[in-house]
Parts: C-alpha cells; structure tokens; sequence
C-alpha cells in the first residue's frame, strides 16, 4: 500500500461524523449573515417582486380610458351635445380642451396635449335631419396605437346610442352621416414606428445607468480613489469629467439606433435632427448625473448594479415604452414623470413621427432640465472627499 493511501485511509478514519453537514452548514450562515450586512442585496430581494407585483397588478393597463380630447364645435345644437355625452359615457374620451380653429386643433395634437380631436361642423344637426349625410370628423394620434385602437373602435356604437335618443324611437337603420376617423402619424397602425424610436430611449437609459453608477465605485475598489482625492479638484469637476465622455458616447449609441431604425425599420423622421440631437444630449446628460449619482450612494460596484437595476424597472413599465402612459392611474403617471425616459419618449416619437418643434415640446424638455440638475446636485453633495 503506497504512502497516499494510507494518508487517505488514516484522513477517513479521523473524518468527523456529520463533518461535510457541519461545514456547508457553517457556509450558508456564514452568507445569510453577510446578506444581511448588504442592506442594498436585502432590499432588493424584497423590492423587486413586490415592485413588479404592485406595478403590473394596478399601474398596467393595456386598454387606457379617461383619454384627453379636444373639441371643435362650430355649432351648439342638441345632437352635438349628444354626440359629446356619448362618447364620454364610454370611459375612453374626456374633454378636456374646446378650440376655435383647426389651427389650435392642430396644436394641441402635435404637442401631445391631447391624443384625440372631435370636430362637429356648423349646420350638422340641420344636415342630418335634412338627409344630406355630413361628417364628424375624428383626429386620433395614433403614435401609439394601442392607446388609440380601442377608443376609435367604440365610435359606431357611440354614434347609433346618441341618435337613437335623440332622432329616433330606436336604432337607426343606418347612420345618417358619415364618421371620418384620421389615425394621424401612423394611419397603418404600425408598432415599430412606435417601438424604434422608444428603444433609443431604453437602450440609452441602461447603458448610460451602468457606465456611470459603476465609475465611483470602481475607483474605490481599484484604490485609485485615493490618488484622485489627493488632488487639487472639486466634487463638481471630477462629476463632470466622468460624465462628459459618456455623453459622446451615448451620442453616438443614439445616432447608430437611429440610423439602423430608419434604413432597416423604415422609421420616418419629419422633425429637426438637430434639435433630437439636443434634446437626447441632454436625456443622455439626465441619466449619466442619475448613474453618477447611485455610484455616490453605493459601497461597491455590485450595490450600484442593484440600484440601477431598480431605477430601471420602474422607468420601462411607467414610462409609456411597454403600455399605454394614460392608461395607468394616477398616481402611476406621477411616478412616470419623474422618470427622465417618460419625457425623452414623448419628444423622439413626436420629433420622428409627428415633426413637432421646440414650441411643443418645451415642457418635457424643461422637465429633462430640472431632472438633470436636480440629479448633478444630489451628486455633488453626496460626494465623499475622504474615504471612510
């Protein structure tokens, strides 16, 4: 028998029993105690599911009512009124702007105010009664068809139940005039030119998250922190010299995702790229100060993947990216507007899709602005000039 084996034999003999129990045993308390060290891991394991159970179980509606419209109403007659009240009682439309022109009607759907218009021209009721059939025309936003298909498709009931109170003792045999229904900037309802552009947001929110929530951290880590402290530097100087790369970074991401999506996807852009591209620096610029800002927070690169994972989800589901924005209630859509992917959705699907200028976009783009600095001000002063 060689040396080895009786090295074997005689280490056998000494195994204590249980001993390969004990050990792994004394392995999963020893992580149970460090996971509940990790404050971030912990809270984590408990945030997400019950995040995305309280976000799909309440926010997430996929048939939005209660939609804004506008109304252009050339005469004050019973039958429009009727019209009016009938489309409200089906929960999809709700008024919430009378214009004067079509103009101003115009206006409102280019901005995204509304995503409906209801014009009733002068002498309607007179031309019904008299059998000349005149038309009720419909304007419907149709970036995002979702929201737009399950309203346009309730019309014809709506119709018939307001002439029937009004005109007839029942249903009508036929409608007497004409309902002229415009899915406006995307007739053929068609879901990439509504899910392309938002993916340059999406895509752009992850990668600028990860790029800047690891860049503290990692200097932490590597022990270069020390030598960047020691420096003759401010807070909001070495903030901005992380950030500045990646915005050309993030620039030329959003360029190459445009790109792809106008020459394989077919993607229109009516509007002014030089104003897309100034409007994405600056989302670009929000997420980088928001990344910037969790990599202050955080005590390791793997606590600052958790807290982007975390800002990301709610971004994809309250944003308007994956479900209708003005179908969730809300308290949903308060949360969905302090998210800068809310905003940089509305101004690339209507840049692209709609040719819409700066006139109609001032407020998400302002709303960027106050996200972008409220997140560089948290940055700077949660900045540690000293490690602990």
């Amino acid at each position: 028998m060689s040396a080895a084996e009786t090295h074997g034999k005689f280490h056998e003999a000494r195994e204590p029993r249980f001993g390969f129990w004990r050990r792994s045993y004394a392995v999963v308390v020893k992580e149970f105690i460090q996971l509940r060290r990790d404050r971030v891991s912990f809270a984590m394991i408990v945030m997400i599911p019950v995040m995305q159970l309280l976000l799909f179980g309440y926010a997430i509606n996929t048939t939005p009512h209660y939609l804004p419209t506008a109304v252009l109403l050339q005469e004050d007659s019973d039958l429009g009124r009727s019209i009016l009240k009938a489309l409200e009682n089906t929960a999809y439309f709700r008024f919430t702007e009378e214009v004067h022109d079509v103009d101003e009607f115009d206006d409102l759907l280019l901005s995204g105010k509304v995503l409906f218009g209801v014009e009733i021209p002068r002498g309607f009721e007179r031309a019904v009664r008299r059998g000349d059939r005149p038309a009720l025309l419909i304007a419907a936003d149709a970036t995002d068809p979702i929201a737009a298909s399950s309203a346009l498709s309730s019309l014809g009931t709506v119709v018939q139940t307001a002439l029937a109170h009004d005109l007839y003792a029942g249903d009508p045999v036929s409608l007497p005039f004409e309902i002229r229904a415009h899915a406006r900037y995307n007739p053929a309802a068609s879901s990439r030119l509504n899910i392309v552009p938002g993916l340059v947001g999406t895509i752009l929110t992850m990668t600028m998250l990860i790029f800047t929530a690891l860049s503290v951290t990692r200097e932490i880590e590597r022990g270069t922190m020390e030598s960047l402290l020691s420096m003759p530097i401010k807070p909001v100087e070495v903030m901005l010299g992380k950030i500045i790369p990646y915005v050309i970074v993030g620039f030329l991401q959003a360029a190459i995702i445009l790109g792809i999506g106008v020459m394989l996807f077919g993607v229109p852009v009516f509007g002014n790229l030089a104003l897309l591209a100034v409007l994405s620096t600056l989302f670009i610029t929000a997420n980088l100060a928001i990344g910037y800002t969790f990599s202050t927070l955080a005590q390791n690169q793997l606590q600052a993947m958790q807290l982007s994972i975390m800002f990301f989800l709610p971004s994809i589901l309250l944003s308007g990216f994956m479900f209708p924005f003005l179908g969730m209630p809300q308290w949903a859509q308060y949360v969905g507007e302090c998210l800068p992917l809310t905003h940089y959705l509305r101004i690339v699907r209507a840049i692209m899709l709609k040719g819409s200028t700066l006139h109609h976009l001032h407020y998400d783009a302002l709303a960027l602005l106050a996200l972008t600095l409220f997140a560089m001000t948290v940055a700077v002063l949660r900045f540690r000039r000293t490690l602990d």
